[in-house]
């Protein structure tokens, strides 16, 4: 009887796993980021131009909470530093996603802060640090990650025409951390922690970690409640 209930469950899980991939176009990332970034940038601009960063701030989190949380990241191929390519459907946990680049000077507590939240939840999540670089870049500027962390890069050079790394780049800036349940389908959309290059490391590795944290908590919530949710209707 208990495993008659413990397949069922898996059968709901792999039935939503599945239809969650059949996305309407205008629930897809790239559609709602590419309706509202012109308005966005334009009023995000003036607002920086005015010194006015708690309104530039507004901005960038009225787009998040409004346009890009509910829509689902559009599949994409990476490369990882073997140079093996996958997509992003290949991933089937939850993922923690940061983008970055190879000239964004991390604070100095940033990447063990990392390390530790992947060290911790690497059986509910996947963590994955997604450089807009070349292999060679890539490989340098990702040497103190743990290995519990996927290092992907995209050499743009290589994806010339691809759109949805041309949204995913030069939309929300970068480094920018996206948090999706397995589906693909996007919690919450966060700025890295600013940092001074005077910072020490313990303030650095706190503000990070409790970045870092609040976002898997905020995964792991949507994770157990739709876990509820199908337990319930069983």
């Amino acid at each position: 009887m208990l495993m008659g209930r413990k397949l069922l469950l898996l059968f709901f899980l792999v039935s939503i796993s599945v239809q969650g991939q059949n996305f309407e176009p205008d629930r897809l990332f790239s559609k709602v980021i590419g309706d509202h970034i012109r308005s966005y940038k334009a009023k995000a601009n003036l607002a920086i131009i005015d010194k006015d960063y708690e309104r530039a701030e507004f901005l960038f989190d009225s787009l998040i909470k409004n346009v890009v949380n509910g829509s689902y990241l559009d599949n994409f191929e990476v490369r990882k530093l073997s140079g093996r390519t996958i997509e992003l459907k290949d991933f089937e946990k939850p993922i923690f996603l940061m983008t970055y680049a190879s000239w964004c000077a991390p604070g100095v507590g940033e990447i063990p802060a990392l390390n530790e939240i992947a060290k911790t939840y690497a059986k509910d999540i996947d963590v994955v640090v997604l450089f807009w670089d070349s292999k060679k870049k890539v490989r340098k500027a990702s040497r103190e990650y743990a290995n519990n962390i996927t290092i992907l890069y995209v050499d743009e050079s290589e994806n010339k025409h691809d759109h949805i790394i041309e949204k995913m780049k030069h939309s929300l800036g970068f480094p920018t951390c996206f948090f999706m349940d397995q589906n693909k389908r996007i919690i919450d959309v966060r700025r890295g922690v600013l940092h001074h290059s005077d910072e020490s490391y313990e303030t650095s590795y706190n503000l990070n970690h409790s970045a870092f944290a609040s976002g898997v908590s905020l995964l792991r919530s949507v994770g157990k409640n739709l876990a509820n949710t199908i337990v319930s209707k069983e």
